[in-house]
């Protein structure tokens, strides 16, 4: 199962991850915040709808992302 970035609003279409809160080997629930990501707008945190943990971080902090991109991998 995959976090994606969600759609943050009508004009943005990418955001960089700024920060991680959760780490690979992490258990996440629904609705855990799992990283905090910065548009031209604002900084908002992201959290997972899915439980499990995490196996893979796919995105690195500081590295921009189109909004629908994997963030990272929960089984």
């Amino acid at each position: 199962m995959d976090i994606i970035l969600p759609n943050i609003g009508e004009t943005v279409d990418e955001g960089k991850v700024i920060k991680w809160l959760k780490q690979v080997g992490d258990q996440v629930a629904d609705g855990d915040v799992v990283c905090e990501v910065e548009t031209d707008k604002s900084t908002m945190e992201v959290p997972t709808t899915i439980a499990g943990t995490i196996k893979e971080i796919k995105v690195k902090e500081g590295e921009i992302v189109p909004v629908g991109s994997i963030l990272a991998i929960v089984e």
